[in-house]
């Protein structure tokens, strides 16, 4: 499995990309995994502040669908388009072009409170 070392992660295995005080998040490489072949990306939740740890959408695989949790407060800017048409882009990129959102953060500095690749691949017993 794949995890980018320039990212953070969370327990809820959400990943996410500060590019200055914007953000990418997606869920990891081990969570598409899981989930398996990904069917529907339901994010509507653009144009809303959503709190850390609370939901920001769903992901509908096969067999389940799967809360998705925003890792830091901020303000939802879009939604990546290229998964209404092709949701399964989250299985065959996690990290690249199956990113989810792209986020204003209120708090750059909350970043550094999320796990790091070492301690998400402890979580998950990588």
């Amino acid at each position: 499995m794949n995890f980018p070392a320039e990212l953070k992660y969370t327990k809820e295995h959400e990943w996410i990309r500060l590019e200055g005080d914007t953000a990418y998040v997606g869920i990891t490489d081990y969570a598409q995994k899981e989930l398996g072949d990904i069917v529907y990306v339901d994010i509507n939740t653009v144009g809303e502040t959503v709190s850390a740890n609370a939901v920001f959408g769903t992901v509908e695989a096969v067999k389940t669908v799967s809360d998705l949790y925003m890792p830091i407060t901020g303000k939802v800017l879009a939604f990546n388009e290229g998964l209404a048409d092709a949701p399964d882009t989250v299985n065959n990129d996690p990290y690249g072009a199956g990113w989810m959102v792209k986020v204003q953060v209120s708090n750059v500095a909350d970043v550094a409170a999320l796990l790091s690749v070492a301690d998400y691949k402890a979580l998950i017993g990588a």
